[in-house]
């Protein structure tokens, strides 16, 4: 038996949340209107979020004002070559006082964790994380500890042409709801940047505007939502297409199905409805996928990119007529 639907009021509710998070950020990422509401959507779809783009274009700088938005305890690591898995989930120091071992945590125990240029660190200490990403829980020396609630990896990268990176395993990439590009700003914007930027770091000027207990009842709000059968028919069909698409090697996993939904779920929610539509599923689609499939070798001959193959898929894959005309269903 499926959870009831949200009441207009907890709608309400979490619609002016997500506005308060997103005023807040775009006080220090402007121009990127669209940047801001998915990557508050895949917060309060309880998802991680990696974001990928060449050095300087303000990657940190989200992950940081999203961070700061929230009263919560954060985690900040910055990856190099040589940082140990140990570096992350903590170790056990032996004390001699007591003659025995205490556990002092990692960065990892935090609601959210800012990875700084996750693919400058090697494999191993990537895959420190797989664990914790996906069962909510490290393993150290035998024992589990669990982390809090609501858990978020924020994660920035650099382009793995780039010198000094690592690509991310597939079983990595896999762990993170969505991967975002933010992009050079216009010159309209930029120029606004200047101006904020010119004197002081408008980040310290940034307040919480909501706490990790209200944004974990959110995520519950989010996981309420109807998504009816139509709209879950469609995404398996796009999550099957990239399993057959000739230019593609290997196609999304079942977990990337359940991360598309539930990210719908949550850019539903932040605008209002408490239902889904292929719209949701459709803007999404790249961002959530594009990431954990890997190209044919002719694509990557010919220069063809994962997010554009997810767009011509999505392009040719038809939308159940059902769908697109959901009823609106108000349980309060």
């Amino acid at each position: 038996m499926s959870a009831s639907a949200p009441s207009t009021a907890e709608l309400a509710d979490l619609v002016d949340v997500s506005d308060r998070i997103r005023a807040e950020i775009e006080k220090v990422v402007t121009g990127r209107p669209e940047l801001v509401r998915f990557t508050v959507a895949v917060l309060l779809a309880e998802g991680h979020l990696l974001l990928e783009d060449v050095p300087g274009v303000g990657k940190t700088t989200l992950a940081k004002a999203l961070a700061t938005t929230v009263s919560c305890t954060v985690g900040r690591v910055q990856f190099t070559p040589d940082l140990l898995p140990s570096d992350l989930t903590g170790v056990n120091i032996f004390r001699s006082q007591t003659h025995e071992f205490e556990f002092r945590p990692g960065p990892v125990f935090a609601n959210i964790v800012i990875g700084d240029e996750i693919n400058r660190a090697s494999p191993k200490t990537q895959s420190a994380l797989l664990e914790c990403m996906q069962e909510n829980h490290a393993t150290i020396d035998g024992v589990s500890y669990p982390l809090p609630r609501p858990f978020l990896v924020v994660a920035t990268q650099n382009p793995v042409e780039m010198e000094g990176t690592y690509p991310l395993p597939e079983a990595q990439r896999d762990r993170f709801m969505a991967r975002l590009t933010v992009g050079y700003p216009d010159p309209r914007d930029e120029l606004e940047m200047l101006e904020r930027q010119e004197v002081a770091d408008p980040i310290t000027a940034l307040a919480p505007v909501t706490d990790a207990a209200t944004v974990a009842r959110m995520i519950g709000v989010v996981r309420r939502l109807h998504a009816s059968e139509a709209v879950k028919r469609y995404v398996i069909a796009l999550v099957g297409a990239t399993r057959e698409d000739s230019g593609l090697r290997l196609g999304a996993s079942p977990r990337a199905a359940i991360q598309l939904l539930r990210a719908a779920k949550a850019l539903a929610a932040v605008r209002g409805r408490d239902f889904v539509l292929p719209d949701d599923v459709q803007e999404l689609a790249s961002p959530v996928l594009a990431h954990r499939v890997l190209p044919s070798t002719e694509s990557r001959l010919s220069g063809r990119t994962t997010e554009e193959i997810v767009r011509a898929i999505v392009d040719r894959t038809p939308v159940d007529h059902a769908a697109g005309h959901e009823p609106v269903r108000r349980a309060g």
